[in-house]
């Protein structure tokens, strides 16, 4: 389908472009984003005597953008959330919790800005893109961790993960029961049964 760009697209072109792209796209993101018109004879028209106010529109979103764009650029959020020994999340981070975050510290940015390829499912520090304004975009740092200390470990550069497999290896590991509860020791899965038994008494 050919379309014009009302805006500049990544890897397509600029404001009044008349590009091929494929139905899909068209269909599901450029129409309904408004971010291109189909390109027949009326449009083609509707645009040219709309130029000068496309143009000038999308001159004062990239304008807001751009001061927005300053106030979060390079900025960290910290999340702490509960993951497992390996690091591994339980859950993940998605779009919503990083909205929510930007919100608290007073940025209003709109979901569609942040480009998250996939959920983070790790603890570590993860750059982010924050897309603004089709010109306008900025990175910022998501340190994940599990505690307030951890993340203000990472902040410093520290593999939290890497120094603590370390400190394991440096430990006795024969106490390891492959049966406790993830987190257990050794002393809380022994003692489980009989907290059980009393249970089943009263």
């Amino acid at each position: 389908m050919d379309v014009i760009l009302l805006e500049r697209v990544e890897k397509l072109g600029q404001i009044g472009d008349v590009v091929k792209v494929k139905d899909g796209f068209a269909r599901n993101f450029l129409l309904p984003n408004k971010k291109a018109l189909r390109a027949n004879d009326a449009n083609k028209k509707v645009f040219e005597a709309n130029r000068e106010k496309i143009v000038a529109d999308n001159n004062a979103r990239r304008g807001e953008a751009e001061v927005e764009a300053k106030s979060i650029d390079g900025i960290t959020l910290t999340l702490i959330r509960q993951a497992s020994n390996t690091g591994q999340l339980y859950g993940s981070v998605a779009v919503r919790d990083l909205l929510e975050l930007l919100e608290t510290e007073g940025h209003k940015v709109p979901k569609s800005a942040i480009v998250l390829n996939k959920p983070i499912k790790a603890i570590g520090v993860h750059d982010v893109k924050v897309s603004l304004h089709a010109e306008v975009a900025v990175m910022i740092k998501v340190n994940v961790a599990r505690s307030p200390e951890e993340a203000e470990m990472q902040a410093q550069g520290v593999d939290v993960m890497s120094a603590m497999f370390e400190k394991d290896e440096a430990g006795f590991v024969e106490a390891y029961d492959p049966n406790a509860e993830p987190g257990a020791t050794a002393e809380v899965s022994a003692e489980a049964p009989a907290a059980d038994e009393e249970t089943t008494e009263g």
